[in-house]
C-alpha cells in the first residue's frame, strides 16, 4: 500500500510531465499490463473530479492503467453515490489519497452563478439537482466585494466548491472519518487549470509537504 504522501508526490510529479510535455518512460497501458489487471487492482489514488471533457485524470496526472480510482460527475460534488464509491475504494484496495479535483472554468460552477445572479432556472430537475448541491458553497461569495469581477468570482467559486466537496467527504461518511483519523487516510482539494495544465494542490495538503 503506498501512502498518502508519497501518492501526492507522484500525481505533481506526473502532472510536472504533462505540463511540460513529456510522457513516462514506460507505455501507459500495454498487453502486460492488461493481463496483469484482470484478476486485481491496486489503485494509489482515487480521483473524484469533474465530467469535463478536458480534464481526463489519468492524462493530467500521466498515469495508467490501474493507477488510478476515477469517480466523475459534473462540477465535482459529492452525493451519496459518491461517497459510497471512495469508502468502496478506501476499503476493498487500501487506498490511502483521495483528491477532489475541480477545474477552471467550470460549466457546473457557471450555471449555479449565472442562477443566482440572474435567476435562470429552466433546466431540469436533473441538473438541478447538481446545481442545487454547488449553491450553498459558492453563495456566499455573492455578499462580498468579489461578485463585481466575473473572472476572480468564478475561480474562487471552483475551490469554495471544491473545498465543500473535500470536507464533505472527510465528515460524511463514518468509514472515511476513521480512516482519516487513525489510518493515514488524506483527502485534499485540488484545481486543474485548463489553460497550463498545472493542477495546483490547496485543500487539506499538510504543511510543509
Amino acid at each position: 500500500m503506498i501512502d498518502a504522501i508519497t501518492a501526492l508526490n507522484r500525481l505533481r510529479e506526473g502532472n510536472h510531465r504533462f505540463v511540460n510535455n513529456l510522457s513516462s518512460s514506460e507505455p501507459l497501458a500495454t498487453h502486460t499490463r492488461r493481463a496483469e489487471l484482470a484478476t486485481y487492482q491496486a489503485p494509489f489514488a482515487i480521483i473524484l473530479g469533474c465530467s469535463d471533457s478536458r480534464v481526463p485524470a489519468e492524462l493530467v496526472f500521466d498515469q495508467g492503467l490501474g493507477d488510478l480510482f476515477v469517480i466523475r460527475v459534473a462540477g465535482n460534488i459529492v452525493a451519496p453515490s459518491q461517497i459510497g464509491s471512495v469508502e468502496f475504494a478506501v476499503s476493498r484496495y487500501g487506498t490511502r489519497l483521495v483528491v477532489v479535483l475541480g477545474h477552471s472554468q467550470c460549466g457546473a460552477i457557471l450555471a449555479t452563478l449565472d442562477e443566482l445572479t440572474h435567476g435562470n432556472n429552466e433546466s431540469s430537475k436533473n441538473i438541478r439537482s447538481i446545481v442545487d448541491r454547488v449553491k450553498p458553497s459558492v453563495e456566499g461569495l455573492l455578499h462580498t466585494g468579489i461578485r463585481h469581477d466575473h473572472d476572480a468570482l468564478v475561480t474562487e467559486a471552483v475551490r469554495a466548491n471544491v473545498r465543500a466537496s473535500a470536507n464533505h467527504l472527510r465528515h460524511g461518511s463514518e468509514i472515511i472519518e476513521k480512516l482519516v483519523e487513525s489510518d493515514g487516510l488524506l483527502v485534499v482539494g485540488a484545481e486543474y487549470s485548463l489553460e497550463t495544465g498545472e493542477v495546483v494542490f490547496f485543500d487539506g495538503v499538510p504543511a510543509l509537504v
